[in-house]
């Protein structure tokens, strides 16, 4: 199944988000720049995720999801490139590229809606992760639209804590003919 790119609504306004994976050299102060440097030109970040590439210390890969609307992308990049700090750019086309999200919730549950929850756990392939008397946490690594359906799916219970951490992606691999 292909996951599809972000078309979300956000305030009733249509929005298109680029996807940047960008290699920094892993120093200090490094993401400070990336994020003052979209604040300083009004980028809006619409989702932020950092960590260590590839198993090297020496590398972070940061993925940052631009919404379209604040900058033209080329503005995007050029400033980017532009940070000491910044040793490579892509700019991930949804089409072309696989991206997950990770979101965990607990519930408060009680013996009435137990059963509502793992139903619902179920039904949106999210794994229950923690269990006691009166909570349930849940867990989904998928597609953003998945992550947004089970968000959805949790609103009609009460006492729920969620977190998102927002978007990962990386290029599609090309598929080969065989012979």
């Amino acid at each position: 199944m292909t996951p599809e790119p972000f078309l979300g609504v956000i305030d009733r306004t249509p929005v298109r988000h680029h996807i940047l994976s960008v290699l920094v050299e892993n120093k200090a102060g490094v993401l400070a720049r990336i994020a003052g440097l979209f604040a300083r030109r009004g980028f809006n970040i619409y989702s932020l995720a950092v960590a260590p590439a590839e198993g090297n210390a020496r590398f972070s890969r940061v993925t940052i999801v631009v919404d379209a609307e604040s900058a033209p992308l080329e503005q995007i990049v050029g400033q980017l490139d532009k940070l000491v700090n910044v040793v490579a750019i892509k700019d991930l086309a949804p089409r072309d590229a696989l991206e997950r999200e990770l979101l965990l919730a607990t519930l408060s549950v009680d013996n009435a809606n137990r059963g509502d929850v793992l139903d619902v756990a179920a039904n949106t392939g999210a794994s229950i992760v923690d269990v006691n008397a009166t909570s349930v946490t849940v867990m989904l690594a998928g597609t953003p639209g998945a992550c947004d359906q089970l968000e959805k799916a949790l609103e009609v219970f009460s006492g729920v804590e969620l977190q998102r951490t927002g978007r990962v992606a990386l290029p599609r691999l090309v598929q080969t003919a065989t012979a």
